[in-house]
């Protein structure tokens, strides 16, 4: 087995990935406040193919170099807006067609690998600070939660990993 090079993956230049159709996912950081987290989100965004990052609240915006570190020009390639106010976007996407899904802990949550996706449906994934998690005016305003199974002693998974296991999830859903 050989490792392919770079040249041989077939991916999207940045003007082909403005062009495409994207996944009807958008992704809602709320208030997180690690530069690198929201530089891996933005890795997995272009991954993913989806529509728009926003980032809320003290979440921090490109360009910045921490941001950059891992993101590796993704910030060049999706979508992104800074919002001020988190409950004020959701009411926003929500009156234009998007289901709000806070992944979170709490009650009633649909735990992730249970959750089906409704055909043609959009949705706003909403993913929370690093100590706080999604705040809770927020989880209130949602549609509904989705939580991450876990099995080990933490409470939870490190954000940027979060955001990966859950649009991976989705997306992987949508596909089939």
């Amino acid at each position: 087995m050989r490792k392919l090079e770079n040249s041989e993956l077939g991916r999207l230049n940045v003007e082909e990935f403005k062009q495409v159709e994207k996944t009807p996912i958008c992704i809602v950081l709320d208030n997180v406040r690690s530069l690198n987290n929201i530089g891996s989100v933005f890795r997995t965004a272009d991954a993913f193919l989806i529509k728009r990052i926003y980032l809320c609240g003290i979440t921090a915006t490109p360009p910045h170099k921490d941001i950059h570190k891992t993101a590796l020009g993704a910030t060049e390639s999706v979508e992104w807006e800074y919002r001020e106010d988190t409950v004020q976007l959701l009411k926003e996407l929500k009156e234009s067609g998007y289901i709000a899904l806070s992944v979170e802990q709490a009650e009633n949550a649909h735990m992730l690998n249970d959750f089906r996706v409704e055909s043609n449906a959009k949705y706003a994934l909403v993913f929370g600070n690093e100590v706080k998690g999604v705040s809770q005016n927020v989880v209130s305003m949602s549609d509904g939660v989705l939580e991450i199974p876990q099995y080990g002693t933490k409470h939870s998974l490190n954000i940027s990993v979060s955001v990966g296991v859950v649009v991976w999830d989705l997306w992987a859903k949508m596909q089939s």
